[in-house]
C-alpha cells in the first residue's frame, strides 16, 4: 500500500456550502489519516466563514462567484483533478459524515484495478447508521430499479462517498449533462456503459451541525422526481456502449 500511495496521485474533492462549523474537523482528520493525498475544497459561494477556515488550514480552495449547488461543485473538483492528472478522486462530504479512515478502504479497493467506481455503502452490512424514513424508501426503490435495469445489486445507490479512477474522472469532468443529483441515475448510466462498480461497507456519522440539502419533506420529493426522470431519460437513450 505504501508503494501505491507514493505512486498514485489522490485527491479528496470536498464540496462545501456554509460548513464553517464542520469543515476544520474534516480537513484535520483527512490530513491525519491520509497524509499522502491532496485536498480540494469547492466553496460553493458560502455566506459564512467556510472559505477563511479552509485557507487557514492551508488547503486549496476554489470559491464560486455564485451558488453552483452540489453536483456542479463536485464536477468542478473533477475538472480540477483531470487538469492536474490525478489517478483517483475520493468524493468526500464537508459536514463530517464521511470518515477519513473509511476512505482509505475505498482507495485500497480501487487500487486493485478491478473496478472503476468504489461506493462506500452504509447498508451492505449493518454498520449502525440510522437511515431517515424518506432516504430508506428512496434507497429501496432505486436499488430495485438498478437491479432490474443493470442486473447488479447496489445496496446504497444514494451514497456520495465514492472513489473514482482516472477513466471515471475524465468522463465525469467532460460531461455536459452532469446531473443535478448524481446518484442512482449516474450509477445506472455508468453500468450500462460497461464501467465496473463495487460497494464496500463503511461507517458514517450523523451530521453534527448545519442543514442537509435533503432536509424536510419537499426537498426529498423533488429529489426523487428528478432522479426518476433522469433514469427514464437514460433508459430511452439506452447507452449500451462498452467502455474502452
Amino acid at each position: 500500500m505504501k508503494e501505491q500511495k507514493n505512486k498514485d496521485k489522490v485527491l479528496f474533492v470536498i464540496p462545501a456550502y456554509n460548513e464553517q462549523d464542520n469543515i476544520e474537523k474534516v480537513l484535520k482528520e483527512i490530513k491525519e489519516n491520509a497524509p499522502f493525498a491532496d485536498i480540494l475544497v469547492i466553496n460553493d459561494c458560502s455566506t459564512d466563514n467556510t472559505k477563511q477556515v479552509v485557507e487557514q488550514n492551508n488547503v486549496t480552495c476554489i470559491t464560486g462567484v455564485f451558488n453552483l449547488k452540489y453536483a456542479m461543485a463536485v464536477q468542478t473538483g473533477l475538472k480540477y483533478a483531470m487538469k492536474n492528472d490525478y489517478d483517483y478522486v475520493i468524493q468526500f462530504d464537508a459536514d463530517g459524515q464521511h470518515i477519513a479512515k473509511e476512505a482509505i478502504r475505498l482507495l485500497e479497493e480501487a487500487q486493485k484495478g478491478n473496478y472503476d467506481i468504489i461506493i462506500g455503502s452504509r447498508y451492505l452490512e449493518d454498520m449502525g447508521y440510522p437511515c431517515p424514513y424518506f432516504r430508506k424508501i428512496g434507497t429501496k426503490i432505486f436499488s430495485f430499479i438498478i437491479k432490474c435495469l443493470c442486473k447488479q445489486k447496489i445496496k446504497d445507490p444514494l451514497s456520495g462517498f465514492q472513489c473514482l479512477n482516472k477513466k471515471v474522472i475524465q468522463r465525469y469532468a467532460k460531461m455536459g449533462n452532469y446531473p443535478e443529483f448524481p446518484d442512482a441515475n449516474l450509477i445506472i448510466e455508468m453500468l450500462l456503459l460497461g464501467y465496473k462498480i463495487k460497494e464496500v461497507p463503511v461507517k458514517m456519522r450523523i451530521r453534527e451541525s448545519g442543514e442537509s440539502m435533503h432536509s424536510g419533506i419537499i426537498k426529498p420529493i423533488k429529489y426523487m422526481i428528478n432522479v426518476l426522470y433522469e433514469i427514464v431519460f437514460i433508459v430511452i437513450q439506452n447507452p449500451r456502449k462498452k467502455v474502452k
